[in-house]
């Protein structure tokens, strides 16, 4: 019957789709904790607990709020920055002061993109994926990938569902029968993208399992400090930028990354 073939696709579409998420998670979650020796025994630095937190791009916003809290960067609300410093302390400042280029002026978006994109953030990501801390590249983009997969089977399983259920062919078999049938892979692909959730989200982004350890370990001590000092010192600010982001900063500062020029948000779109 016609309905039982759209099933049998149906479940080859759920079935491929869940093995190759399976398989991609599998996968990143091999990076092995004792890997590498820089990943036993260690505290992570603000630039490390960024980019497992953000990726390259929180690498970049820690940065430009680090230097604008010493005042050796201003950040305006109209979403310019202005090198007030030239010389920069380590190699991702000279990377932000080089996005910025030689007139010592530039909006922030562009900074951010830019300075997420040097050769100083990918040395560092280097060394964490290394140290078994950071889940690779390649890695990185085959769960996305396989998410999509499922999202994808999902849609398609549902789709075969309702031509099942329009076109005729179904002989004796009641209605309900065949939308449980096909119930089942819909089920399936669900069910998987929500232990993915669970299971694999926290980890597959930047952060691998020991990354994700090493990172609660330090948001942990933040708090702590935090508590005991009732102080909120710079490193604890800081920390709280590169494990949250930018939502972290200030009002004034939050006003400054927030602000989009028209081109930059058509750049977005067309991304």
């Amino acid at each position: 019957m016609f309905w039982s073939f759209l099933l049998l696709l149906a479940w080859i579409a759920a079935g491929t789709a869940c093995i190759r998420l399976c398989l991609a998670a599998v996968h990143a979650a091999a990076v092995d904790p004792d890997a590498g020796p820089g990943g036993r025994g260690r505290d992570l630095t603000l630039y490390e607990a960024a980019f497992l937190s953000g990726g390259p791009a929180r690498v970049a916003d820690l940065t430009l709020v680090s230097m604008a809290r010493q005042r050796r960067l201003l950040l305006a609300h109209t979403g310019w920055a202005t090198v007030v410093d030239p010389s920069g302390r380590d190699e991702m400042e000279r990377s932000v002061i080089g996005a910025i280029g030689p007139e010592g002026q530039s909006r922030i978006t562009p900074v951010r993109t830019a300075a997420a994109g040097t050769e100083a953030v990918r040395r560092l990501a280097d060394r964490l994926v290394a140290a078994g801390l950071a889940v690779p590249d390649g890695a990185r983009r085959g769960i996305a990938f396989a998410v999509r997969q499922v999202r994808a089977a999902a849609l398609a399983v549902v789709a075969l569902g309702a031509v099942a259920l329009l076109a005729p062919g179904r002989g004796a078999v009641p209605r309900d029968l065949v939308a449980l049938w096909f119930a089942l892979p819909l089920v399936l692909t669900l069910s998987c993208l929500a232990i993915a959730r669970i299971e694999v989200h926290p980890y597959s982004r930047w952060a691998s399992p020991a990354g994700q350890r090493l990172l609660t370990a330090l948001t942990r001590r933040t708090r702590a400090t935090a508590l005991h000092t009732a102080t909120d010192d710079e490193h604890t600010y800081l920390t709280s930028v590169a494990v949250l982001g930018v939502r972290a900063v200030d009002a004034d500062l939050r006003a400054a990354f927030a602000h989009r020029e028209p081109q930059d948000i058509l750049r977005e779109r067309l991304r």
